[in-house]
């Protein structure tokens, strides 16, 4: 498991030239939307808001979609679809990267469905070749272990990679008045033979846009 993550890493390191964003995102809005969802929704039933941002994540590919796809061959090859690959820490040590396909196109409580399958079946070892060799992208959140920020090593042969630090509730200023407010911490982690800081910066706007105005999600 070690050698296999080490080679990924070290190919990514070694072939792609990375450039790094940040971004803090008032993530209130979409925290109060989400309680309001989950409250006629049975226990087993309830969306995490992992989902949640694992579909704001999709949805803000689709205005960018330069940063969806795998560089094959000396070239980047756009993906029509969006599967979001999920960093999972496994019980015995290391990690993999299993798929939740069409993200964008599924229901919060589909994609929140497909997301506890995908994470028990890599935990246990079932995963098929399919969750792992597809994702356009990848998303890594450490959040709940209190990292603030977290700058990736994007996954080969993807060109993006989102990090998603802890939700907190820090200073904010509304209507002239600091108040507090749950924030996150956003990162991107862009692939340079493929798109530039500006399209980084505009996949960051619509990721925030998603979380400020939950209702279009």
């Amino acid at each position: 498991m070690r050698a296999a993550i080490a080679a990924a890493m070290t190919r990514s390191k070694r072939e792609i030239p990375h450039y790094y964003l940040g971004s803090e995102i008032d993530v209130e809005r979409a925290l109060q939307w989400l309680e309001r969802f989950n409250e006629a929704r049975p226990l087993a039933g309830r969306v995490l808001f992992a989902a949640f941002a694992l579909r704001a994540v999709a949805l803000a590919l689709r205005e960018v979609p330069d940063l969806n796809g795998q560089f094959v061959d000396g070239r980047f090859r756009r993906s029509e679809s969006i599967h979001v690959g999920v960093v999972t820490s496994l019980r015995g040590g290391g990690i993999v990267v299993p798929a939740v396909h069409d993200a964008d196109r599924l229901a919060l409580p589909e994609l929140m469905a497909a997301l506890r399958d995908v994470l028990a079946r890599a935990r246990s070892g079932r995963l098929r070749s399919s969750d792992l060799a597809d994702s356009t992208i990848t998303v890594t959140n450490l959040g709940d272990l209190g990292v603030e920020t977290v700058f990736g090593v994007i996954y080969p042969p993807q060109v993006a990679l989102v990090g998603l630090g802890r939700v907190a509730a820090r200073p904010a200023v509304r209507d002239g008045a600091i108040v507090a407010s749950r924030t996150m911490n956003a990162t991107l982690s862009g692939d340079h033979r493929v798109t530039d800081g500006l399209t980084g910066a505009r996949f960051l706007a619509a990721l925030r846009a998603r979380f400020e105005d939950p209702e279009a999600s």
